[in-house]
């Protein structure tokens, strides 16, 4: 099954929604990092949010970064998408090791406690910018807090990576639902009572169940309507010249010593870990144009 996020309405437009599978996305991540279990589920869960919360946004030049710095031993996650679904990311320790809690893999316990910051850059003269603690840091119940407390949007995010035993991802994928401020309360009880039945999001991906069936089960009774679709990938748009950015910012002295040491050097995007090589006849043309 391919990648792809639906968005959908429920109880006369009194609820928004949105769900997805997103197992090639969390595979890619986990091939291009080399992630441990632990850090693949902590960043997988990131990335489908990221790319659901992406698809809310309306332009095509906005960008979503969802940024969680934390103290725990995977050192931060960053992930950012577009409003086309696209997204990438990364943790700052891709290879941190952790004992199972109560048989599941420890996102908390790799996350630790810190913040979860959102930007928004929306062409605007300054990116949206909201900023919360972790609450639990096992980033679902974290971004459901996030949405209440600086959006002021009631929610309710449900987030999951299911790994097999040779450690490459078996289902991942979640679901975000927003209810409208002229809600009524007799939808907020139905919905509380449907979401009460899914144990967890990777039980459902696992039995095989769409994203539009995820929908289904949570919108029992409340007049599902899905809106469209559309397919989310993990795509980096880095590039030579973009990185060559990244060679500028060490400064003059860096890579002057660089080019006397007359030695090529190698650097990576830390989005898709993509290496790029320049050589010394390179850094002297870097060191021209920067002037």
């Amino acid at each position: 099954m391919e990648d792809y996020i639906v968005r959908a309405t429920a109880a006369d437009h009194q609820i928004r929604a949105f769900a997805a599978t997103t197992k090639q996305v969390v595979e890619t991540a986990r091939q291009r990092h080399n992630t441990s279990p632990v850090a693949t589920a902590a960043l997988g869960r990131l990335l489908s949010a990221g790319a659901m919360m992406g698809s809310m946004m309306k332009n095509d030049t906005d960008v979503l970064t969802l940024q969680i710095r934390s103290g725990g031993p995977i050192e931060g996650i960053t992930v950012t998408a577009d409003s086309h679904a696209n997204v990438k990311g990364y943790v700052g320790n891709p290879d941190v090791l952790l004992p199972p809690k109560n048989g599941k893999l420890d996102v908390g316990g790799a996350v630790g406690v810190g913040l979860l910051q959102v930007i928004k850059d929306m062409g605007l003269k300054e990116p949206y910018s909201g900023q919360t603690v972790l609450v639990s840091s096992e980033i679902a119940e974290d971004l459901t807090y996030y949405f209440a407390n600086s959006e002021q949007v009631p929610s309710s995010v449900g987030l999951g990576v299911l790994m097999e035993k040779d450690n490459t991802v078996r289902c991942a994928g979640g679901f975000i639902i927003q209810m409208m401020p002229f809600a009524e309360e007799k939808t907020v009880c139905r919905l509380e009572e449907n979401l009460k039945k899914v144990s967890s999001v990777t039980s459902l991906l696992d039995q095989g169940y769409t994203p539009e069936q995820m929908l289904e089960v949570l919108f029992e009774d409340l007049g599902l309507v899905i809106t469209d679709t559309l397919p989310t990938q993990f795509s980096c748009n880095c590039s030579k010249k973009r990185v060559e950015q990244a060679v500028v910012s060490i400064g003059r002295k860096e890579i002057e010593a660089m080019i006397r040491d007359g030695e090529d050097i190698e650097v990576k995007c830390h989005f898709c870990n993509t290496a790029y090589q320049y050589t010394v006849e390179e850094l002297k043309q870097i060191l021209k144009r920067s002037r």
